[in-house]
């Protein structure tokens, strides 16, 4: 018969101490949701927003350099995320719109941004989700904008220009690609089931360690992973949380072409849920904007940013579909329209636009 061994007089004072505090800490985080859903009454009273990520960054920033240690600021912000969104769950639960099912990158940025308290809603499609969120089904809606291997995600942009949700938010994921299998072996896989932006970001390893094996795109890598659970020869990419999820052993870890493999996701909403953030300091403003086709148009909206010396950190181009050879320019600029010389740049660049649609403008995610 085994015995527990028992603990030493010096690890039982120790973990008295601890129980303790835990007791502690309990006490103080209830009074602390009881205080968040008396501000709850007030903003309903009040009719304001509930949730507020430009006052979540300020506590976390307030939080981290309070911080004595030994706790790192990066553990002391991801606890206080977690309080905050448990603590808005109780003023009212926040419904954020993701790409489905459970255990995808998508939903990994939904909690790093909302905390694991939000009420997610999983959809098929990025196109599913921008509907869900201008339809009010959600109030929030996250979707993935632009990877630094494959560039940007076209279908989120285009409804970007084609829905009312703008931009408030943005979160820059790290992502590790994972091949998952119902079997602890690369052996006689005969499909890889992933997103078409996954299977890209991984061609260089499938095609050296499974050249014969059917590259299948889905919807979605937890789609791949949840198709990978049903059948034996086939194999999913996707996330180390996807494979939990899904009961699935990690064949090969992190099999991306590009160690250095990151994708930003942007947050939306309706303006009436979520007005424009105010300025944080480190903020972004996103456009959509069209010239007239004829010679030196794109060259003149440069003109404006110049002149204002406001930075542009992308330029990307779209077919606006007409049959007469014209584009949509998708514009991120450094700073807040609250900045003279950003809102002068601004307006001088909607003077020379056939078309412009300001999208957003929301702390950069390195903010």
């Amino acid at each position: 018969m085994m015995t527990t061994p028992q603990a030493s007089p010096d690890l039982a004072s120790l973990r008295v101490q601890i129980d303790n505090i835990d007791q502690q800490m309990l006490s103080l985080l209830n009074q602390r949701a009881l205080v968040a859903e008396r501000v709850g009454e007030v903003k309903k009273r009040e009719g304001s927003a509930f949730f507020r990520p430009d006052r979540v960054a300020q506590v976390i920033e307030k939080i981290k350099t309070a911080n004595p240690g030994p706790l790192k600021p990066t553990h002391v912000a991801a606890i206080w995320r977690e309080i905050m969104s448990a603590c808005l769950a109780l003023e009212s639960p926040q419904r954020v719109a993701v790409l489905g099912p459970a255990g995808t990158f998508c939903e990994e940025a939904a909690i790093q941004y909302f905390g694991g308290a939000a009420d997610l809603l999983y959809c098929n499609s990025f196109e599913e989700v921008f509907h869900a969120t201008a339809a009010g089904s959600a109030q929030y809606g996250v979707v993935g904008i632009e990877n630094s291997t494959e560039g940007v995600v076209t279908r989120s942009l285009d409804m970007l220009l084609h829905t009312p949700c703008h931009v408030v938010g943005e979160v820059s994921l790290l992502i590790r690609h994972n091949l998952l299998r119902t079997t602890n072996s690369a052996e006689n896989i005969e499909v890889v089931a992933a997103h078409p932006q996954a299977l890209a970001q991984c061609q260089a390893w499938l095609s050296k360690h499974l050249p014969h094996a059917e590259r299948r795109p889905v919807e979605s890598n937890a789609e791949g992973a949840r198709l990978a659970a049903l059948n034996p020869t086939w194999a999913g990419i996707a996330s180390e949380r996807a494979a939990q999820q899904f009961g699935l052993h990690v064949v090969a870890h992190a099999i991306q072409d590009e160690a250095y493999n990151r994708t930003r996701f942007a947050v939306i909403c309706l303006p009436d849920t979520l007005p424009t953030p105010a300025p944080s300091g480190h903020d972004c403003t996103s456009l959509i904007i069209s010239v007239p086709n004829r010679p030196g148009a794109v060259y003149e909206l440069l003109a404006p940013l110049k002149k204002h010396n406001v930075s542009m950190t992308r330029f990307e181009s779209r077919p606006a579909r007409t049959g007469k050879w014209e584009y949509y320019f998708y514009v991120d600029v450094e700073g807040h329209p609250d900045q003279p010389n950003v809102a002068q740049a601004l307006a001088e660049l909607q003077q020379l636009s056939a078309f412009y649609k300001q999208l957003g403008t929301y702390p950069t995610s390195a903010a």
